[in-house]
């Protein structure tokens, strides 16, 4: 080891964070472009945001996992709070009522939800004896524990976030051996219910449901946005129209092009080459995940780390899909690409969260010291 470099610094996953550092910069990158060549009032705020989360991230991955542990119960119930706050006294925005006016930012509690689900639920499972697991007492308490902040999300209306906070609960619960006949049958029971589920929809959700499977029906209306992001990804075509060159976007063809439909953006630009090696750099940083839940040594570590990287998949595979037209819009943002605070805050707070379980787990279990 170098004398010159502190051991705190030389312990870092340092390819990791070049790759985070990678896409993010990229991210500001495309921001940039998509605000006419600005760096404001996107790139820079994305940019200062992104700083400032992933030295929060390091803090975090210097943690001990026992604190996660012993915090899980008490950061939920904390965010259910706030969840309910958002009821009472939440800002609204954009026909939904989603946050709470902290005067130096708009924070969106029910993104912080995401990664508190699935420690809230790991916890559960990792003091759950192992003969209790195929009975009802395995079942009902994370059931409660899902569907209480999923019901509030529900309710903001926020479609999106509250499957997403469903996904990562359910993917928790799955990865603790809960019977197989369960998720089985609880899929079929979802699938019967959905024609009865698409009439308790805001008109918006209905129309983003039919829009979905015919954006042709109504190209000027509720089908303008995959329309046009489909019409961006498809002008990029391999190479892209070159940087700064996008007409989509620089002419306002493309709604939302720098948060929901950022990858259109940087598609149209960059072409499929740009597509491609950002997905596989999500690849790379997912794979990352799955490694540390793999080779995670108490049941704990492994249900989390499983569990918030199954978040970031969500995020990534949801936008991308939604922005090609495979998914309806439900407004999830693409990680480290689209603008905004509290989607990169859930984010980097993952990635801090893995790191400390990756870090505890080479450091043979000893808690890590400061």
């Amino acid at each position: 080891m170098n004398p010159l470099v502190p051991a705190a610094v030389a312990r870092l996953p340092w390819r990791l964070l070049f790759l985070v550092i990678g896409i993010a910069t990229f991210g500001c990158v495309v921001l940039f472009s998509a605000a006419g060549g600005s760096l404001m009032p996107w790139a820079a705020m994305q940019a200062a945001r992104f700083v400032i989360f992933l030295a929060m991230a390091i803090i975090i991955s210097r943690l001990p996992v026992s604190l996660f542990k012993q915090l899980a119960i008490p950061v939920y119930a904390l965010i259910g709070i706030l969840l309910i706050l958002v009821e009472l006294i939440g800002a609204v925005g954009g026909g939904s009522q989603r946050w709470l006016n902290l005067g130096f930012m708009q924070l969106q509690p029910s993104e912080l939800m995401k990664p508190a689900i699935i420690l809230a639920v790991a916890w559960f499972y990792s003091k759950l004896p192992a003969g209790e697991i195929r009975k009802w007492t395995a079942i009902w308490p994370p059931l409660l524990l899902i569907g209480v902040p999923a019901g509030l999300v529900l309710i903001q209306p926020d479609l999106g976030t509250a499957t997403t906070i469903v996904v990562g609960g359910v993917t928790v619960a799955f990865l603790a051996a809960l019977p197989l006949r369960l998720f089985i049958g609880s899929a079929v029971a979802v699938i019967a219910a959905m024609p009865v589920a698409f009439s308790f929809l805001h008109d918006y959700q209905q129309k983003r449901v039919l829009i979905f499977m015919d954006p042709e029906s109504d190209p000027l209306g509720a089908g303008y946005h995959i329309s046009q992001s489909k019409i961006a990804i498809g002008s990029g075509g391999i190479f892209g129209k070159g940087f700064l060159q996008g007409t989509q976007s620089h002419l306002d063809y493309l709604p939302e092009g720098h948060t929901d439909f950022v990858f259109a953006t940087m598609a149209e630009e960059w072409g499929m080459v740009g597509g491609i090696a950002l997905i596989a750099a999500f690849m790379m940083l997912l794979r990352w995940g799955n490694r540390v839940a793999l080779r995670a040594e108490d049941k704990f570590s492994r249900l989390t780390a499983a569990g918030l990287t199954m978040t970031i998949f969500f995020y990534m595979a949801v936008n991308l899909m939604m922005v090609m037209g495979l998914a309806p819009v439900v407004g999830i943002p693409l990680p480290f690409m689209s603008y905004g605070g509290s989607s990169m805050l859930t984010i980097m707070l993952c990635i801090g969260m893995i790191m400390a379980i990756d870090r505890q787990r080479k450091q043979g279990g000893r808690p890590l010291n400061w």
